[in-house]
């Protein structure tokens, strides 16, 4: 019989720096929501993938410290918080593992199962997740004075990957998240899309034969230069020069390897929303991981009087934290101390029970070595019961004088 090879195991692959370095997140909710709200932070899952848990299971033994403590282990950065009240639901922004924290009120919201809906033609492909979307921020200004706003753009920037310019690869951005921030009301809109790259000045019938994907019907027309000429209702070539130029760029890399995207050429960029959209406000920014002093709140506003008694008590909080946490480490200290001493101290019984045991089965031995008559006088001695208050018993008399006599 031949000889079976031994399979060889192949050690696990290091992944790139760059998948390493990337920041990740974890998305959950804490307390009981609603089933649209559910929806929504599966959305949002979606929108943070690759570089999240997209099938993270919450339980509700499960805190926010379990979630830190895993976070180191698994290079999460950020966690997203959904929770709900009885006013409106709440999106919570958290650096792990030191904070800060930022508070959205959620005004509205539309899913994105409603968002493809609406369209006539939906633009849904898996591959669009498998890399991380292009963040766009608008109206938040870097030069801006509020130090609100610098820390909701630090916070949204760091959340994903960053891009370098001269190593990107164009054909690795397919979705695009666009915040913009409205500075006469402060609210925050969230927007969810796909970025699809045509080339210009294509017909429909004339894309399909570039691209190859379908082999178009050409038996309606008469000739190949009717079909080349043919517009349709649902083509996307436009005459006005004014709109063509809109969104129309010169790409310095080949995007996709059947679209007709070529290298200094023409193409078009056009944007599919696939959700979900969110209308949001900002209503509070702490230290922390939601527990910490506030430095921003929409609705309180505090005194210094104030500011300094919250930064006192925090102080004192932090203060009996580390007092109980010494005192526990002291209490299992001491209790690791008594068990030793406590093991030391039967060791010796121990060995004193033992060499006892083994006197007693040395005299067992002497015993077993006596002759048998001598052992079953003494088993019918030892069988025998005698009951001393009962003097007048004469027939017990007789057996305790036949047994001497024996």
């Amino acid at each position: 019989m031949a000889r079976r090879r031994k399979k060889r195991s192949k050690g696990s692959k290091e992944e790139p720096k760059e998948l390493v370095k990337a920041p990740h997140s974890f998305v959950i909710h804490r307390g009981s929501i609603s089933k649209k709200l559910e929806q929504l932070l599966r959305n949002v899952r979606q929108i943070m993938e690759p570089f999240t848990a997209s099938k993270l299971k919450v339980r509700k033994k499960n805190t926010i410290k379990d979630f830190v403590s895993i976070s180191s282990y698994l290079n999460v950065n950020y966690m997203i918080i959904f929770t709900e009240s009885s006013i409106a639901p709440y999106m919570r922004l958290c650096r792990v593992p030191r904070g800060p924290t930022i508070t959205y009120k959620i005004l509205n919201c539309t899913l994105a199962q409603d968002v493809l809906a609406g369209q006539r033609k939906p633009h849904i492909n898996t591959k669009l997740f498998h890399n991380a979307p292009l963040l766009v921020l608008n109206g938040f200004g870097s030069e801006s004075a509020d130090k609100s706003i610098q820390l909701q753009t630090s916070m949204w920037r760091n959340m994903f990957p960053t891009i370098d310019i001269q190593t990107v690869q164009l054909s690795k951005i397919h979705r695009c998240l666009l915040l913009s921030l409205d500075s006469e009301t402060n609210q925050i809109e969230l927007r969810h899309y796909a970025i699809k790259v045509r080339p210009v000045g294509l017909t429909k019938m004339v894309r399909k034969l570039v691209t190859g994907k379908k082999i178009p019907d050409l038996g309606q027309f008469h000739s190949v230069e009717e079909a080349m000429e043919h517009l349709d209702p649902d083509s996307e070539f436009e005459d006005d020069e004014e709109q063509m130029k809109i969104g129309q760029v010169t790409l310095p890399q080949k995007v996709g390897n059947k679209s007709g995207n070529l290298v200094n050429e023409k193409s078009s960029i056009k944007l599919y929303e696939i959700g979900p959209r969110i209308l949001m406000e900002l209503v509070k920014v702490e230290n922390g991981i939601m527990s910490g002093e506030v430095l921003f709140h929409k609705y309180v506003q505090k005194t210094n009087e104030e500011i300094v008694e919250q930064k006192k008590k925090i102080e004192q909080r932090n203060c009996l934290k580390l007092s109980r946490k010494r005192q526990q480490e002291e209490n299992v200290r001491r209790k690791q101390e008594k068990m030793s001493a406590n093991r030391k101290r039967t060791k010796p019984d121990e060995e004193s029970e033992q060499s006892n045991e083994c006197d007693d089965d040395n005299d067992n031995d002497d015993d077993d070595n006596q002759p048998s008559s001598s052992k079953t006088k003494r088993k019918k001695f030892e069988s025998f019961t005698i009951d001393n208050n009962d003097d007048n018993d004469i027939d017990n008399e007789l057996e305790w004088n036949e047994i001497l006599i024996l």
